[in-house]
């Protein structure tokens, strides 16, 4: 069975309450409930992470491919913006990361224009709300299923 790992960095703990005018009403166990039920319907293992410290993050990312997972969600929220460490683990490991917002970073403030993680990233997707989740989801699916990526044992 193929594993993913899905990281959420600080503050998305809040979501549902937090500036729901920008980020909705979805807690983020809502999001991650959405995001295992589409993952068991495609026979995928999914594992959850969410943490508000840089060090948290990398080190999930770091052990990413020792734990077995064919491909990481990230959505590193602020740390996006200025995270160099963040940037250069997706760098230094061979497991593709999607980046992912629920926002629509490039609408917003001029500092959150730019992402320091998606030069490294195999895509950026934002501004979708919860389905900028599942639109990873099912770019992961695809390419799982047609990309001739070989499944570890």
């Amino acid at each position: 069975m193929w594993k993913i790992l899905v990281i959420n960095g600080p503050n998305l703990n809040l979501l549902g309450t937090r500036e729901p005018e920008i980020y909705g009403n979805m807690t983020l166990d809502d999001i991650n409930a959405r995001i295992e039920a589409r993952a068991n319907e495609a026979d995928i293992s999914v594992d959850f992470q969410q943490s508000n410290y840089e060090g948290d993050i990398i080190g999930a990312l770091q052990s990413a491919g020792s734990n077995g997972y064919a491909f990481i969600i990230l959505n590193a929220a602020a740390f996006t913006h200025y995270s160099i460490a963040i940037r250069d683990a997706i760098a230094a490991i061979d497991v593709p990361v999607i980046e992912v917002h629920l926002s629509n970073i490039h609408q917003r403030e001029e500092f959150r224009h730019t992402s320091v993680i998606a030069p490294v990233a195999l895509g950026q997707i934002c501004g979708f709300g919860a389905d900028s989740y599942m639109a990873a989801l099912e770019v992961i699916i695809g390419r799982l299923n047609g990309s001739g990526v070989e499944e570890e044992e």
